[in-house]
């Protein structure tokens, strides 16, 4: 596997991210037009509107999973980071660090992770600004 770093740490996912997304769109755009003919036809609309309420669910659905998967995975993020700053500083995170920050620290080398997380804490800066200041990028694999 390639190393990671900043410029290649998100992680797209072809047949998800592209694929069944667009899927999904033109079933909702296809499903929603072929609902609006019946209508000004005046014929009954009963398949189209199950095809576009079954569209819209299929929509939902593909939101809300990738949505409950990344909060879980912010949620282990955070107790992970936590436990890996008192492990090396004796003391849990800053509490003034929001998770958009912590999400952003856990990149870092345990060498510069503490001073690091003080830093954001104290400055504020944001999720990007602390992956772009990592030197020793620490990779994770095993993300959502």
């Amino acid at each position: 596997m390639k190393e990671q770093n900043y410029s290649n740490h998100r992680r797209i996912i072809p047949m998800y991210h592209i694929l069944t997304f667009l899927i999904i769109v033109l079933l909702l755009i296809s499903s929603a037009y072929y609902t609006y003919v019946a209508y000004k036809k005046g014929q009954s609309m009963r398949p189209e509107l199950f095809f576009l309420l079954s569209s819209v669910v299929l929509f939902s659905l593909f939101a809300y999973a990738r949505q409950f998967a990344l909060k879980a995975q912010d949620r282990a993020i955070r107790t992970e980071g936590n436990f890996r700053h008192y492990l090396l500083t004796g003391k849990p995170f800053d509490s003034k660090l929001t998770m958009r920050q912590i999400i952003g620290l856990r990149f870092a080398s345990d060498g510069e992770f503490p001073e690091l997380a003080k830093k954001a804490a104290e400055s504020g800066m944001s999720e990007d600004e602390i992956k772009k200041s990592i030197k020793n990028w620490k990779a994770d694999n095993d993300r959502a």
